[in-house]
Parts: C-alpha cells; structure tokens; sequence
C-alpha cells in the first residue's frame, strides 16, 4: 500500500472477523525501540474516555476487541502485535487508530525498515505499507481500521507527531496529567515529552493508567560506551511440540517419565498450594510469553519479571506470608502483585485476602491476585474486601483461575508457540502437573450445595420463584459455562466466548436473578458460545425435567439456489456426523418446520422441504441429544463432566464438518443479486 490508500478487508480474505496487525522496524545498532499504542474512536474522532487508549500499561480491553500482544523478534528487527476481534468492537466505534512512540529524544528517523502489515484470522498475510522517511519525529500513526457500513477498512496513514504520544494522545480526547514540575523539581533535569500519567476520568482510581518513562541504565553502566551489535538480531522459532507423539522408550507403561513437577509427594492441601504456586510463579519467569500472558490482564506492564514465593511481610504483631509475589521492572519502575492460592474445593478467606489488600496499599504494590478452581463471575466478587478510598493509592483485586491458567499454556504449546524447545518443554510439565488429579488444580468442579435441592425440586414441580438456591444454580451454570470455553478454545486454538444476549450496561445480578425464576417456571439451563469461525452460535441447553442435554447450532439458508439443493449439501457435509444428529428445517412464520435423524435423512433429503413449496426456509437447526449427569461433582457420571463431553462431542462431529459463515464480501455480492433479481 501506499500512503494515503485504502482497502477493504472483505475484499481480501473471507476471514476478517478477527485481524493481527503488526508493527514493525529495524534499527542500525540492534538497540533501538518503540512503544505501541492503540485509540478507540467515535463518530467525531475523539476517544469515549480515557480507557479507549491503550498501550503496555493498558494492553487488553474487557469485551476482546483489543489485545496487545507484545514484541516477537524477526530477521531484521522486532515487531509488535496486536490482536483485533472486529466482532466485538463496539458500534459507536468507528475509527481504531494504530500508532507507535519511542523514548525521551529518540526519533523514528534512526529506525530502519518501519512498516505494518496485516494478516486475517487464518494467519494469512493482507497487506504492507512501508514508511520511507518518517523524519525527526516520535510518534506516528501507521495506519487505521474505520468502518464503511457493515464493512471494516484498512487505511495507511504514516503521520508523525513531533510533539511525541503526548501530542498524539490529546489530538484524539486523551486527558494527560501533566507531572513535569514534579519531576523537575526532583532531578533538576527537563523531563521527557511522553505523559506522565494517562487519567481514566470514569474509571475507580486502581485503574489509573501510568506511562513509564525510558529506560535508565544502571549507575556503573552510565558512563561505558554502549557496544555495536555485530549483526542484526535473528527471529526465535516458533517451536510447538509434534502432531504425532514420539515413541517412548520405557519397555510397559508401568514406567512414568521423570518429571520437573512431581506430584506424587502431595499429601496435603498445604502441600499443593505451596506447590502449586511455586511451580506456576517460576515457569512464568522462565517462559516471559506466557508470564505475560498472565499478568497483562491486570495491567501489568511489558517488562522483566522475576517472582518470588513464601515472603514475610509486617503486618501489625503478625507478620503475613502470602504464597507468591510478581514483580516486573520496565524503565525503572516496579509493578508488585501479591498473590493467594487456594487449591482443590478450598475457598478463598475474606480475612486473608484483606490483609493482603492493607499490605499491597501500605507498601506501594499495584494488585493482590487471588487464585483459585473458582471463576469469577462479573459483578460477583469472590471475596468481600473493604477499600479505604481515602488512601492516596489504591490496589487493584484480581482473580485467577487454574483453568484460565492452563489454558494459556494449552495455547502457547499447542497452537503459538514459544521461543524455544526448552519453555515448550517447561509449559508442557507445568500443564502435565495442573492437569494431573493430585494437583488440585483442575479448575471449577462443583455445582454447589444448591444443586440438589434445585434438581429435585424442579423434577417433582415444588421449586419456587424467588428461591434463593435457584439464583446459587444460575452462577454454577455460568461459572461453568466460562470453563468450557477456555477448554474448548485450548483445544481448538481459538476463541470461544459465551455470548450474552442482554443489552449493553444491563446489571449482571438483575440477569442472573431472571434467568433464576426462568429456572424455576421452565427447569431449563441455557447458554450460547460465540466459537471463532463457526456459522452460528452454539446453543446448549440442559433440562432439569428431562435430564437430557442438547447442544445444538442454527445455520442460516443460502441466498441463492434451490432448497432441495441445500438440503442435499447439508447432508454431504454432515456425511461424518452421528447417525443420531437431529436436523430440523427452520420455516418462515412458523414454530418449526420438518425434522428427522441423520440416519432417516440421509436417502431421503427432500424429507427436509415443507409440504408447500410457497413457504420460505430460513435456516437449518442441527441438535444432539445426551443424558445429562446427576451428581453435582465433576466425576464421570456427574453434571460438570456431561457438560463438557456434550460441547466437546457436539464441536468435534458436527460443527467442524459445517462451512464458515459468509465473509462480507460474499454477503454483500449476495444481496446484490438478489436486489438485482428483485428488479
């Protein structure tokens, strides 16, 4: 591309609906950096708020539109990436602005080689543009994603900004706080021109986004010419373990391979917590891909890491020992994190966590990380901690799960990658000991005291609206629900979200509680999941009278042909499905139109058309059906595991055989046509 021009991403690929953009450049003494950045814009060029900038103290936002994904070294350079879901993006954005900044004096005139490129959800390159000279400046915008109807567009920008990200930053609505006194006051020297402090106006004051400053060298290094790289730096290798498993060696399966994590010594659930957190803490050290993977949900900043485990800290007559403690130093400056672990079924204790809250905002620290088998649910606090808003700093409480835990490292090993086979060997041991049944770290595993009583009462017709045990049910369901996401979007390597129906800005309580009395009038548990690349949402659907799980897909009816013609694909495709998957023709107007088996189907496709051929087919739902599980646990026989089995089952022999849906492109030749036909 070249400055200035424009495509369309539909026009490319049929498979936009997420983007990698990378940023890249060289430089001639293998030393030089820069810092990327990413604005959010509305119909009048301006951020929303303070909290559509983001950057390495801000690197992934809530709903998955936006996730800095850090720098990868390449043959003649580096190069940052950033990962776009424009699926999720909200619609009053209509410009995404991507950008880049260096340090203090620097200038992107002593970087060789600046360019972006873009690559669609399959990995397939799209487009380059190359800035030639970019000229004593910076920051600089490379380029800009903007909306064109329902179609999303690549623009190459290549402006610069003299003023740095501070200039670029408020041109777009960003409030800076301005520290420039502060700082001359406390070194007598001029400050750099990049922000001191990026304010969220609307944010509660933890979220408070902090640029750093450049990096310093160390006093003994200050004065010592810095060397010339002798050649340019090469790209680390994307090493992930093989397809087909190596033979082993041992002579009967009675032999267990040496391991780094042992877990045969585990006798108590002390035992595991220490271990468990000592075994995760040192591979996220030891593996910086997947320790910032981790942390930069919690605004960590991109940097070095070192993390320690049994500290003691002061605490009035009784000093605390927390089980872990995160530190990352970038440019100077430390985040802290202290970091409580509970394993098997053990809660977390409120007294525990507050006391760690009091420590982090006595001594500085930025977050305490609690990290457990449960899942945190949105507005459903785990533990309740007391926050003193009168203190000058605030901490942020995070929560982790062991099933958020494994599944990135399932990411990283299976479908990423990491820099070499050393960390692809030491993620495989930390995932081999998670996942082994002496960890205690498998991950949501009980529905609850509630479930019982609730199942019961719903099978002989005695639960009421209002029940409290009911509402206790619906978070499990959610709870769970979040699980099976991660676990299929490990296996697959790629996104899985539940998809919720309720408006923007609904208060997620008020959801629960209706979906608590929906419980009790209909004795049904309902979820959809958004799978990356499937032509519709995944529906499953667990009926408490019945006990029968149904995990089921809708796919919308071609625009052009003939309906028998798509009854007789469908069936092709599905030629390796179940003998027993459920195909139902959806019907205009109507409850449902005609269904059948597979089996049944299969000689007979025009078994799918309504009787009068005037009635228009809208879509096809496929259903498989299961027998749910009783027990409350996630044994073989129990709720948790059939849920899983189902969504697994269901993904795997039905939903892999089905075509992607419609890229835009496709979509809007389609109406076209049609319109024309119209005509």
């Amino acid at each position: 591309m070249t400055m200035g021009s424009n495509v369309s991403l539909a026009a490319l690929s049929e498979n936009v609906g997420s983007a990698i953009v990378s940023l890249g450049w060289s430089s001639p003494t293998g030393e030089g950096d820069a810092d990327v950045s990413v604005l959010l814009l509305d119909a009048k060029g301006k951020v929303r708020s303070d909290a559509d900038f983001y950057f390495y103290n801000n690197p992934v936002a809530a709903d998955g539109s936006v996730q800095l994904l850090g720098k990868e070294p390449t043959a003649d350079g580096s190069e940052d990436r950033i990962s776009f879901d424009l699926t999720a993006v909200p619609a009053d954005v209509e410009r995404i602005v991507v950008a880049a900044s260096r340090y203090e004096q620097a200038r992107f005139a002593e970087l060789d080689d600046l360019k972006v490129t873009l690559a669609d959800a399959g990995g397939e390159s799209l487009l380059r543009f190359v800035i030639d000279d970019p000229g004593p400046v910076s920051a600089i915008i490379f380029g800009e994603l903007y909306r064109r109807a329902e179609d999303w567009k690549f623009r190459a920008v290549g402006q610069g900004y003299e003023s740095g990200l501070a200039g670029l930053a408020t041109d777009f609505g960003v409030d800076i706080e301005d520290d420039e006194a502060d700082d001359e006051t406390e070194s007598g020297t001029a400050v750099a021109e990049e922000p001191a402090a990026v304010a969220v106006s609307d944010a509660p004051p933890q979220t408070t986004l902090e640029a750093v400053p450049a990096p310093r060298p160390p006093a003994d290094e200050e004065a010592a010419p810095k060397k010339r790289t002798a050649r340019p730096r090469t790209a680390k290798t994307k090493v992930t373990p093989p397809r087909a498993p190596v033979k082993s060696l041992a002579e009967n399966e009675s032999w267990k391979q040496a391991r780094l994590f042992p877990v045969s010594a585990l006798k108590s659930d002390r035992d595991r917590e220490m271990r468990s957190t000592s075994v995760l803490l040192s591979v996220m050290a030891q593996v910086p891909r997947f320790g910032r993977r981790i942390t930069a949900p919690f605004g960590a900043p991109s940097g070095r890491m070192e993390t320690f485990t049994e500290v003691s800290l002061p605490h009035g007559d009784t000093p605390r020992r927390p089980d872990g403690i995160i530190r990352v130093e970038r440019a100077g400056k430390l985040w802290t994190a202290l970091v409580e672990t509970k394993t098997n079924g053990n809660p977390l204790k409120s007294d525990q966590v507050q006391a760690y809250m009091d420590i982090a905002a006595r001594r500085g620290y930025e977050a305490v990380i609690t990290l457990s088998n449960d899942v945190a649910l949105e507005g459903s606090p785990l533990v309740d901690v007391k926050i003193d808003r009168r203190r000058k700093h605030q901490v942020a409480l995070w929560h982790l799960s062991w099933a958020e835990v494994a599944h990135q490292a399932q990411m990283l090993i299976r479908h990423e990658g990491v820099g070499n086979a050393a960390r692809t060997w030491l993620l495989q041991d930390l995932l081999h000991y998670l996942q082994h049944e002496n960890s205690g770290c498998h991950g949501f595993q009980n529905m609850g005291s509630a479930w019982v009583p609730v199942r019961n009462g719903i099978s002989d017709e005695t639960l009421c609206q209002g029940d409290p045990r009911a509402l206790e049910v619906v978070e499990s369901w959610e709870r769970l629900i979040r699980q099976v996401c991660l676990r299929l979007g490990g296996e697959l390597g790629q996104k899985v979200l539940p998809a919720q129906r309720a408006r923007r800005g609904t208060d997620p309580g008020a959801r629960r509680a209706r979906l608590a009395d929906q419980l009790c009038l209909e004795g049904r548990l309902q979820a959809e999941l958004r799978v990356e690349g499937a032509p519709g949402l995944l529906t499953v659907n667990a009926d408490l009278r019945t006990a029968k799980l149904r995990t089921s897909v809708e796919i919308p009816a071609p625009e052009q042909g003939y309906p028998l013609t798509w009854a007789k694909r469908l069936l092709r495709r599905l030629a390796e499905a179940p003998a027993d998957l459920h195909v139902e023709t959806l019907v205009e107007g109507e409850t449902g139109g005609p269904r059948g088996t597979l089996e049944r189907l299969r000689p007979e496709p025009a078994d799918l058309l309504p009787k009068d051929s005037a009635t228009r087919i809208t879509g096809f739902r496929l259903s498989l059906f299961k027998s749910m599980g009783s027990g409350r646990g996630s044994a073989e026989s129990g709720f948790i595991r059939s849920v899983d089995d189902a969504v697994h089952r269901f993904y795997t022999s039905v939903v892999v055989h089905l075509d992607a849906p419609a890229s835009g492109r496709a979509a809007a030749a389609a109406a076209a046509a049609k319109e024309r036909a119209t005509v």
